[in-house]
């Protein structure tokens, strides 16, 4: 079992397969040039399945595949087959901007993936264009309706900005339960990366938009889950709410995270990191367990968005979220 420094359990592993993206989205990278970290200087899927071996071993009970984009990431059936032959009752998830899923979802349930975490910001292209800096809704739409025709399980991820999809929060919601599909409503994270002129939206801003059709109860958080969860009295449905900048959003925290590159971050927020690169690379499973067992001891608390202080400025991270997933 792996315990962190502040007594949580830490099960669950997040990998960002490549900081590659085909999407400039506003909140993320609207500025970074086509321009990548060099194929040799990312771990091979064998050398990420050493590490996944070991925390697999060690207690980790759900992984999920980022990026950037993981599906630029070529051969990545084979490395969810590698995982899910390992052990064939891990949670194993990805996150995508669905805009490559169509061609591949099914070989992607074939090889053992479980479940999707896809973004849908709009249902207008030209917003869709305006976030993601090209067109690419009817693409992503395809994508989601081959995922569920296949029967993989899919969320959809939301990020709500003023004056730009703040008005869809409800025509977003409804897609999805036309669809029997969550919706996750997630704050703006501040990041040094994002456009600057971006105004995100408080989780209550985000609720009252609900409110305004629909009448809604609080359910809580379900286990270490980030999201809060309430139900549409009309309907049952449920949907959830990810408010990084409550006080409360961390105390469960059951997840590290490794890059591409090797680098295994306890927490999304800081820019604190230990490299896994070169045990891996040399085979040295005691190495790569140490490291392990040093960035959970590391392990910070709480990140730093807190809005317990009012009176203190708060912080904007400067983590790349294109390189450690979010």
């Amino acid at each position: 079992m792996l315990i962190d420094g502040h007594g949580r359990t830490v099960n669950y592993l997040r990998i960002s397969l490549t900081e590659r993206c085909n999407f400039r989205c506003q909140y993320c990278m609207p500025e970074k040039p086509f321009s990548w970290v060099p194929k040799e200087n990312l771990l091979s899927f064998e050398e990420l399945f050493l590490f996944v071996k070991v925390g697999i071993d060690e207690g980790i009970t759900k992984i999920r595949l980022t990026g950037g984009e993981p599906l630029l990431r070529e051969g990545l059936d084979g490395f969810i087959k590698m995982i899910h032959d390992y052990k064939p009752d891990i949670d194993l998830a990805l996150t995508t901007n669905a805009f490559l899923l169509s061609s591949v979802a099914q070989k992607l349930k074939d090889a053992g993936l479980k479940r999707l975490n896809i973004s849908l910001d709009s249902l207008k292209p030209d917003v869709v264009a305006k976030i993601a800096g090209k067109d690419v809704l009817a693409p992503v739409l395809k994508g989601i309706d081959k995922a569920l025709e296949v029967g993989l399980g899919v969320k959809i991820n939301m990020v709500p900005l003023k004056g730009i999809n703040d008005n869809e929060i409800v025509d977003v919601m409804e897609y999805c339960m036309e669809r029997k599909i969550k919706i996750r409503f997630i704050e703006y994270m501040e990041n040094r990366h994002a456009n600057e002129s971006l105004r995100g939206m408080h989780g209550r801003e985000i609720l009252e938009k609900v409110k305004e059709k629909y009448t809604i109860h609080a359910l809580g958080r379900e286990g270490a889950s980030p999201s809060f969860n309430y139900s549409i009295e009309e309907n049952g449905y449920e949907f959830g709410l990810i408010d990084p900048h409550k006080h409360d959003f961390c105390e469960n925290c059951n997840r590290i995270r490794l890059t591409a590159e090797g680098h295994l971050i306890p927490c999304l927020y800081f820019d604190e990191a230990m490299s896994i690169a070169k045990s891996v690379k040399e085979g040295d499973i005691e190495g790569a367990s140490q490291v392990l067992a040093q960035v959970l001891r590391d392990k910070p608390k709480e990140n730093r968005w807190t809005e317990d202080d009012p009176s203190k400025e708060k912080e904007i991270s400067s983590r790349a979220f294109y390189e450690t997933g979010g």
